[in-house]
């Protein structure tokens, strides 16, 4: 990895209530130690409203640390709910 890529962190199954702690330690985490971040969201399969604000902390987090922040693409359902949330995720 170049200083110029992002590190690449892959979220997979559930991002719902049930694994939100757990998600939140390491996305945060990851940010405190990274110069940029992208978080690959194409192995989630569920998502609810604790999954969401997890990325939207992720992404308020990244602004407030001047880290660049991607989310990788997403799948159906969770496409859809990051689009009406305005996170809409990037093609890849």
């Amino acid at each position: 990895m170049t200083p110029r890529e992002p590190r690449r962190l892959a979220v997979d199954g559930e991002l719902t209530i049930i694994t939100a702690a757990e998600q939140k330690e390491r996305l945060l985490g990851a940010l405190q130690t990274s110069s940029g971040l992208r978080i690959d969201l194409a192995g989630v399969e569920e998502i609810d409203t604790a999954g969401l604000q997890i990325l939207l902390l992720a992404r308020r987090e990244a602004d407030r640390l001047n880290v660049p922040l991607e989310l990788g693409p997403a799948r159906g359902d969770v496409a859809a709910v990051l689009a009406l949330a305005g996170l809409a995720a990037e093609e890849e």
